[in-house]
């Protein structure tokens, strides 16, 4: 059973997630702190009602004297994942920050709830090897430096398989994966790690994927759709308006059967170690692979130039947990105002593996705009302005060539003069 704490002790609040490190935390903390422990879980994503009345349970049965669960969803979308959206952003050109990216989000809300319920520590289950001890602690550092902040899995350097003895000892419930897998899910994806991801060799087997378990065993017939996008927000799937939390998990649900967003992501840690992780994200790929080419179609080549080279830095913070720095305001000041004209329709062809835009289109098309067709007709300039435009254009390379051949040239005669001077120098002592 779990111990018993004082009762007339301040409780302190945990971060829950219900995975392991968090269900071990609820009656060591009540054991070891001698305080009770209230449990939040801040909903980002994947948590239907069913799960949420099983992380409810098992906290109690654990030893939690109550139970919160926050709604943070469409929060997250408006904080986050819109932004990510609308800067097309992956991290090492393939993972879109599926899992991570919330964190800040869930400090604010865990913090929020604490001073809610008169409470001055924080409890939260992050490892001394992984990203998320840096994103919870940055984050909670800048919002809440009056409350302390207890991180035991990382600061008694516990295993994974000691919290799964610890529990097993006490009879207490455990988490359906145990010690073998970390998963975590949210609205824009899930990361898996196990011992195959602790190496740069090897994929986790078929069974440790948790939304497109057998996609490539058991293929299905190819599905299209169409995404709409309103000012790069999505709005609506199949011409059906809907809110982008629904819209998120409807794609989630249509496109994670093709094994689409399946990948591992090799990267760099924010403490500077490589890393390596599974991950699920079917509704993120399509969203990501969707806007951008409709960007495309609307911006200009510069704006899409400019685009790209702030969206890597944004993608970054968010990835270390700098959300809060002023900088990502300015960023993303950038980001909505490049969006004006991103609106538009895009199809979209579901496959085994992958997602294939067959079009796009748009009231602000700016290939609709010119009267010229690619390849084939000139427009709004012509033949001689073609020809012209060319000769312009080819001068920087004409220039470079004439400098070199001057250049040689002028190598070649100072070759000659430094030649004579030698010659008349070594005759003029005989002739002296």
């Amino acid at each position: 059973m779990p111990s018993t704490p004082d009762p007339g002790a301040t409780p302190i609040v945990l971060a829950y997630s219900g995975g392991l490190d968090t269900s071990f935390l609820v009656p060591w903390i009540a054991e070891h702190e001698r305080r009770p422990v209230i449990t939040v879980t801040v909903d980002t994503g994947g948590i239907d009602a069913a799960a949420a009345a099983t992380l409810a349970q098992r906290a109690r049965a654990l030893g939690a004297i109550a139970h919160h669960q926050v709604d943070a969803r469409a929060d997250y979308f408006e904080q986050v994942l819109r932004f990510l959206v609308m800067g097309n952003v992956r991290r090492g050109a393939l993972y879109p920050l599926c899992v991570g990216a919330e964190r800040v989000m869930q400090a604010q809300t865990i913090a929020r709830m604490a001073r809610k319920l008169g409470c001055d520590t924080i409890a939260h289950g992050c490892t001394a090897a992984g990203n998320d001890q840096v994103r919870f602690e940055v984050a909670l550092r800048t919002l809440a430096p009056d409350l302390k902040v207890l991180a035991p899995v990382r600061d008694e350097a516990f295993k994974r398989q000691d919290e799964l003895d610890y529990l097993q000892q006490r009879g207490l419930p455990i988490p359906p994966t145990g010690a073998k897998y970390s998963i975590n899910r949210g609205l824009w994806g899930v990361t898996i790690g196990g011992k195959e991801t602790l190496t740069s060799t090897g994929s986790i087997p078929e069974d440790a994927w948790q939304l497109s378990r057998d996609a490539f065993t058991q293929p299905r017939a190819p599905r299209r759709l169409t995404i709409g996008f309103d000012a790069g927000r999505p709005v609506s799937l199949d011409g059906r308006a809907l809110a982008p939390v629904e819209l998120i998990e409807a794609l989630e649900q249509l496109a994670a059967p093709y094994g689409i967003g399946r990948g591992i992501h090799l990267g760099d840690t924010i403490i500077g170690t490589k890393g390596r992780v599974a991950f699920e994200a079917p509704a993120a790929e399509v969203l990501l692979t969707a806007h951008r080419e409709l960007e495309k179609l609307v911006l200009t080549a510069r704006q899409q130039r400019i685009k790209e080279q702030v969206s890597q830095p944004y993608g970054d913070l968010v990835h270390e947990g700098q959300l809060l720095d002023p900088v990502c305001r300015d960023i993303e000041a950038l980001l909505l105002s490049s969006q004006t004209r991103v609106s538009g329709v895009v199809h979209v062809l579901l496959r085994t593996g992958g997602v294939f835009i067959e079009g796009v289109e748009s009231p602000w098309s700016l290939m609709a705009a010119s009267r010229g067709v690619y390849g084939e007709a000139a427009g709004e300039w012509s033949a001689g302005d073609a020809l012209g435009f060319s000769h312009i254009v080819s001068l920087p390379g004409v220039f470079y060539t004439r400098a070199g051949e001057l250049g040689r040239a002028g190598e070649q005669g100072r070759a000659s003069e430094h030649s004579r001077a030698a010659e008349h120098g070594a005759a003029a002592p005989a002739g002296s």
